[in-house]
């Protein structure tokens, strides 16, 4: 045997020693937790062998380096029988085991007790051919991290085939480019064979900050999708300034001031396009922009010039707090684009979240574009209420609401409105039974009186922040003999699509009620035992959890998020609120939310993106309420603590995260996914980006491994084969094979983007531009403020 050894096998020694040790401890102490809260033994076991191989190792007895390798056995039969060979899932497992590994045989040179001198050859090939193999399996396992994992690509007898081109200059005229919501051009100048080539056009700051110095955060992402009429783009930021832009060369033609700042939420999502057809060319107003803002006022501009429209309203302004009653500065606000459809200005309105009992109504308005009157409201607590409250009267407060798009079918000269709830959104007690009824659902009305024709409810009794967030999507399909059927597909956070007869509200699709858990709720609590599942159409994320599902980066915060998820209540899909920390999956960020979808009307394919994050949610009672809210967050995404005041509690809603802030559900958080609606089965899917941006303790990790992240706004697609979309946390702009979801293209931006890409032909060149709107990626502190359009060269 060797006297000395060499001192890079004395530290491969320590090192395997205290990790050994500091992975056995760990694993003991909070396997020890797990088993105790119900989960899974491994991590206790595990955790001992560790602690007896360290033991062994610091006294250089080798039987400690194989002591390891069969915990490394042990660990992947444990894992396979868990996960089987899913990537991700098998990631956190073996990664860190692998390593001991590794050490463990470096080591094993000094670690010759009690061999004989005939064993050292045989041994020395184990310890070498294990520390190679086990190596070897670290360097895949690490490469394959940056492979995309989870992709669905279609089958070779899926049907598809390139719509019908017409590159003749058109407008993108509603935020989803029609008021049926397609954000679909068909436009092929762009297509799969050149995309490669785009490049930067120009780019354009609307340097909105300037006028509104201060602190940038998270509320201050810009999610603008401008419009473009003729040659003009029309764009909003977050403070409705307003920007007019030459759409060849990115100069500003004329900007509108904006407005002073809601206390919370900076949104202008979109604008509203009218032209009066009986207005004489060169008339004042005769082409309208029209902004619905945070300050609460309705505003038509000359589109021309930027000059308000004198005949519109007060001075080219109507108050949309006149009939509300009491509202606080924030506490009702659109963030959502006006609908003009049929010379009407539809309005609804964003009511802030869980902060009070009494908030102002979900009234939806119809306002006349050329003058501002309002023509009717449907207040669904008061239908017969038709215009205007009485003198010292109001609309019936904190009814559900209509914060999102919605979207309109001229033929059937219907509007199809996505409800929020009666605020708040996760105690229902004492809710008007009007609210119950519409809560969640999505509502056809007149266009002419506003009166109802028919309403489909998504959510029973909603005490989980399940509003309605997409634009109902539009499309005409055919039945099995052939006759075209009028369907809408709306989007859900629960990753539901229901697809329905536009019509009639009846389901095209199967619509299930299926048994929801009803325990763990408030006994004042009166929960629906069902809750409608769309079981002909497939689900977009929202698995149900195990604790087997349970991620990390390391098998450390892996544990901890098992452990967590032992302590959460968790039943199922619709895990109702109660007093103790419970699992809202999905989240109530979704799902899909506002960015909506893009239908390929010519082979009937939905094309979407969608968030793949859970929150924990639990009530307060008010008694402790206020030592509750100072020790926790606010997230301007999932809310954090909310007073709820009117009620005997506040609530307390957070991502759902491990100690290194990393989800505890595995990867991928987002994905672009492709849907035929025709066979509606899932066509293709892909993650939503890559980990460059994203990591540990909010730590980019700058590695580009496509985990897919949390997607925000919407896709877009043209006839030329792409689906474009930007709102990545990579910060990217990338456009996809409309076929296949392979990646042709992408762009780096300057910061990310919150905002749904378009299109446009520019009448005056001919020539076809992508703009996306790189105001902010959702979760980034990075905000910027850069418009830019791409095109061929």
């Amino acid at each position: 045997m060797f006297k000395e050894k060499p001192s890079i096998v004395k530290f491969f020694q320590i090192l395997t020693f205290l990790i050994s040790l500091t992975t056995g401890i760990i694993c003991f102490v909070g396997g020890l937790f797990l088993l105790y809260a119900g989960g899974v033994p491994y991590y206790f076991i595990v955790g001992i062998i560790y602690i007896i191989s360290s033991i062994l190792v610091i006294k250089k007895n080798i039987i400690g380096s194989y002591v390891i390798a069969v915990a490394f056995i042990y660990t992947i039969v444990w894992s396979i029988s868990e996960v089987g060979f899913d990537f991700w899932m098998s990631i956190p497992r073996l990664l860190i085991p692998a390593v001991i590994t590794i050490f463990g045989f470096l080591s094993a040179p000094l670690l010759e007790k009690p061999l004989s001198i005939q064993w050292l050859p045989v041994s020395r090939v184990i310890n070498w051919s294990g520390a190679g193999i086990t190596t070897l399996f670290f360097t895949v396992m690490l490469g394959l991290m940056f492979v995309p994992h989870g992709v669905v690509r279609p089958t070779l007898n899926e049907p598809f085939s390139l719509a019908t081109a017409d590159n003749t200059p058109s407008t993108w005229e509603a935020y989803g480019h029609t008021n049926s919501g397609d954000r679909f051009t068909n436009f092929d100048q762009i297509n799969r064979t050149n995309v490669k080539n785009l490049k930067v056009a120009w780019i354009y700051h609307t340097k909105y900050r300037d006028s509104n110095p201060g602190e940038r955060k998270q509320s201050d992402v810009n999610q603008n999708t401008p419009l473009q009429i003729g040659d003009t783009l029309y764009t909003c930021s977050p403070n409705h300034q307003i920007d007019a832009i030459d759409a060849d060369t990115g100069q500003m033609r004329w900007q509108a001031s904006g407005n002073k700042e809601a206390p919370w939420w900076h949104r202008c999502r979109g604008l509203g396009y009218y032209r009066n057809a009986t207005a004489s060319v060169g008339q004042i107003c005769r082409d309208q922009i029209i902004d619905a803002n945070s300050n609460d006022r309705l505003r038509a501009f000359d589109a021309g010039n930027g000059q308000l429209c004198p005949e519109f309203g007060h001075a080219g302004e109507v108050d949309l707090l006149e009939g509300m009653g009491v509202s606080a500065p924030g506490y009702y606000m659109p963030t959502s684009a006006p609908m003009v459809a049929r010379g009407l200005i539809i309005v609804g309105g964003w009511i802030a979240d869980n902060l009070h009992s009494d908030e102002p109504s979900g009234v939806i308005r119809a306002y006349d574009a050329k003058t501002g009157s309002l023509v009717w409201a449907w207040d669904l607590g008061n239908p017969q209420l038709t215009t205007a409250p009485p003198e010292g009267k109001t609309y019936t407060r904190a009814t559900p609401n209509m914060w999102s798009t919605p979207s309109y079918d001229d033929k059937l000269g219907l509007i199809y409105v996505p409800l929020g709830n009666q605020t708040p959104d996760y105690y229902g007690v004492n809710r008007l039974k009007a609210s119950e009824r519409y809560s969640s659902s999505v509502v056809a009305l007149d266009i002419k009186t506003g009166r109802e024709k028919w309403k489909f409810q998504t959510v029973h009794h909603d005490i989980w922040d399940y509003d309605l967030p997409s634009q109902p999507e539009l499309v005409d399909l055919s039945d099995e003999s052939g006759k075209t059927v009028p369907a809408l597909l709306q989007a859900t956070k629960r990753g539901e699509l229901f697809l329905l007869n536009r019509a009639t509200g009846v389901p095209i699709a199967p619509v299930e009620e299926r048994p929801v858990p009803t325990k763990g709720n408030i006994a004042e609590e009166s929960l629906s035992p069902t809750q409608p599942f769309s079981s002909g159409m497939p689900r977009i994320g929202g698995e149900q959890f195990t604790e087997a599902k349970m991620w990390g980066v390391t098998m450390f915060d892996q544990l901890a998020c098992r452990i967590s998820f032992r302590r959460h209540r968790y039943d199922g899909p619709m895990t109702p609120i109660g007093l103790d920390p419970a699992i809202d999956q999905p989240g109530n960020a979704g799902g899909l939310n506002w960015g909506s979808m893009t239908i390929d009307s010519h082979n009937g394919y939905a094309y979407m993106n969608d968030m793949r994050l859970s929150s924990e949610f639990w009530l307060v009672p008010r008694g402790n309420w206020q030592k509750v809210d100072s020790r926790l967050p606010t997230d301007v995404d999932t809310h954090g603590p909310s007073p709820m005041i009117g009620t005997p509690y506040g609530v307390v809603t957070l991502p759902w995260m491990s100690p290194l802030m990393i989800p505890c559900n595995h990867p991928p958080y987002g994905t672009i996914t492709a849907v035929n609606l025709k066979t509606r089965k899932v066509v293709w899917s892909v993650p939503a980006g890559t980990a460059e941006k994203m990591g540990p303790l909010g730590i980019p990790s700058h590695l580009p491994m496509p985990v897919g992240a949390p997607a925000y706004a919407g896709t877009s697609g043209t006839a030329g084969g792409l689906i474009f979309f930007s709102g990545f946390q990579d910060y990217y702009v990338r456009a996809y094979d409309a076929q296949t979801g392979t990646t042709l293209w992408q762009h780096p931006l300057p910061v990310g983007s919150s905002a749904t890409p378009m299109t446009y032909i520019s009448p005056k060149t001919g020539k076809e531009y992508l703009v996306v709107n790189a105001g902010g990626a959702g979760h980034s502190p990075e905000i910027g403020d850069s418009i830019i359009a791409f095109t061929l060269p």
